[in-house]
């Protein structure tokens, strides 16, 4: 079983988390730092079925991935380094290694550089950066250790993306393959992750056996299995995406399976609302970012209160009765955070109703306890198996009360190129207290028919699709950002945004046009008025039973008295449309001003 994530189910960690209790390593306070080592062979410039070049894909996925960084983590730190070049640019002066671009906070520069690169053409590239085939993977390899070792940051995720279409590049020198198989190792034990990125050559494959896999580092519990060489810029992005961002825990955890029987587990969000970023509030005369302040003053002397001064009370008897600090947190202290197994429930206890808030997802730590991954499959393994879900005892925090939640088994889903889509674990999903049930009564509603119930099936099965969250993306958010990069790389207009949500028409009407209106028909059939008032038995009245107030209103008199603005529109439409008047637009003051200008009132 693979555990390796994908790319929708990153998290990045709240700074403040540490400070609420969370168990287990944290890794707060540091950047994550990303290096991209790319292949400059002349092979990476070759075109083959697609009309882009390996070298023109690698540049487009990095420039795509810093774009991303500067809005989601605009702290970390990234570089680009080539090698196989034919002159070189680095600290260690290591021959046919370049460095492009130094490791550093991402920005618009960066971005523009990667794209003039991409409007230049080979000859432009052989000219400034040159090929060379006597290079050193090794070399380029401890570059990349060097830029990381120096940089004046605290980094604590460290990874290498290894672009390359050659499965063999020192196939003909066993000198240079045992040097790049040694500074393996030294990334490996300095805690620097090397990812390969391989690209698929036309008509050919790709050997990892032949460098690569011994060169890769994967935790002993993990039966790891690579995905195929990209061929495409999609798939190579996907993949790219999955790995530029290390997933961080919210917490980590112990899950008791019993007595003396723990294994650790982190605790991630799937899924995160993602707001427009706030405003920062400068100081007008040297543009300085303004820092907010905040005293507690006692009102009656105005003396500035410190911490210890405050109390906190509950009223009991008419009298205020002052806890200290540490008795209020004795309060709310409920047991250790973590998971306790309660027992096991099938699957289909799990109701859709039962949604109190956003699950969570659980993933085995094997930093905190060794082994918890082991376990932690065979808990999988079995609930999957039997179809099962896991019921736990859930204490997020030292100081949050404990409730109950179920462990949803999820299997590991891959693509055709062996990319995983869906990763192995446990959703975790809080279950509902009794409060939260409420048992609604719904009197003298009307029922469909079975005919109706029949047809809007059918319409359905035609317009079922799969939904992925990730499909779609916020359209106001994305105008936003937009905007954001048009301004900061000085360009005339931003980037022009579709806008996913909103529904396709055609397709409606292609797949289920003749379906909706046969169902139309049959819900709203010829005579049908909409919108008849209904007595309290729930029957609609009848033309004789009472005036509707359309037909009491004296819309002249409305008018003398100025307060057609109280009328409503479908009122006001029906007045015009009886008289034939035209007003400039169907709102509502052009609509008045036409009725005004009638009677020569306003």
């Amino acid at each position: 079983m693979d555990f390796t994530w994908g790319t929708q189910f990153g998290d990045d960690d709240d700074e403040d988390n540490e400070e609420e209790g969370f168990l287990g390593q944290s890794g707060f306070g540091g950047r994550d730092g990303l290096i991209f080592l790319i292949d400059c062979a002349e092979s990476m410039f070759q075109k083959g079925d697609s009309e882009e070049t390996p070298f023109e894909l690698c540049i487009k996925c990095t420039k795509n991935v810093i774009q991303n960084k500067i809005i989601s983590s605009d702290r970390d730190l990234l570089g680009v380094v080539f090698y196989g070049t034919e002159k070189d640019k680095n600290p260690g002066d290591f021959k046919n290694v370049y460095v492009l671009q130094p490791l550093e906070q991402p920005g618009a520069p960066a971005v523009l550089q990667l794209e003039a690169l991409l409007e230049e053409g080979n000859d432009d590239f052989d000219t400034n950066y040159g090929h060379s085939s006597t290079y050193s993977l090794g070399d380029a390899l401890w570059t990349c250790q060097n830029m990381f070792s120096h940089s004046p940051h605290k980094i604590n995720y460290k990874r290498v993306m290894l672009f390359t279409n050659d499965d063999d590049p020192h196939r003909n020198n066993n000198s240079l393959k045992n040097q790049a198989k040694a500074k393996a190792v030294d990334l490996h034990e300095t805690g620097i992750e090397l990812e390969l990125m391989h690209i698929q050559k036309p008509a050919e494959g790709f050997d990892l056996g032949k460098l690569y896999r011994d060169i890769l580092y994967f935790d002993d519990d993990e039966n790891t299995v690579l995905a195929d060489p990209a061929e495409k810029f999609e798939e190579l992005l996907t993949r790219v995406r999955s790995k530029d961002h290390k997933k961080r825990a919210t917490a980590r955890i112990p899950l008791s399976l019993g007595k003396d029987l723990n294994m650790s587990v982190g605790v991630y969000n799937l899924v995160r609302a993602c707001p427009k970023p706030y405003g920062v509030k400068l100081y007008k005369k040297t543009n300085e970012e303004v820092k907010t302040v905040t005293d507690l003053i006692l009102k009656e002397t105005g003396e500035v209160l410190m911490p210890q001064d405050i109390k906190k009370y509950v009223t009991f008897g008419g009298k205020k009765i002052a806890l200290e600090t540490e008795e209020i947190k004795e309060i709310k202290h409920f047991g250790d955070p973590g998971f306790t197994l309660m027992g096991f429930k099938p699957r289909s206890f799990l109701k859709r109703y039962y949604y109190v808030k956003p699950a969570q997802f659980l993933y085995p730590d094997e930093t905190t306890v060794q082994g918890s991954t082991t376990m932690f499959t065979a808990l999988l393994k079995k609930c999957l198996e039997k179809d099962v879900m896991a019921i736990c005892k859930y204490i997020a925090r030292r100081n949050t009360p404990p409730r109950f939640v179920a462990l949803l088994p999820q299997e590991e889903e891959l693509d055709d190129h062996n990319v995983q889509v869906t990763p192995p674990g446990f959703h975790v999903i809080p279950l509902p207290y009794a409060d939260d049930m409420r048992k609604l009564k719904y009197d003298n509603m009307p029922r469909a028919k079975t005919e109706q119930i029949d047809k809007a099936k059918e319409i359905i099965k035609k317009l079922q699709f799969t939904f992925r969250s990730d499909s779609f993306e916020n359209p106001a958010l994305q105008n936003h950002y937009r905007n954001v990069e048009a301004l900061a790389l000085d360009r005339d207009q931003a980037e022009e945004l579709i806008d996913y949500t909103e529904p396709d028409v055609q397709r409606l009407e292609r797949r289920a046009g003749a379906l909706i209106g046969q169902f139309k028909d049959l819900v709203y059939p010829e005579g049908y008025q909409a919108g008849k008032k209904r007595k309290a038995g729930g029957a609609a009245q009848g033309p004789a039973a009472k005036k509707t107030n359309e037909e009491a209103v004296d819309v002249k008199k409305e008018a003398q008295a100025g307060r057609l603005g109280k009328l409503t529109v479908k009122v006001l439409k029906e007045f015009v449309e009886n008289l034939k008047l035209k007003p400039a637009s169907q709102r509502k003051a052009d609509i008045i001003e036409a009725i005004n200008d009638h009677f020569g009132t306003g």
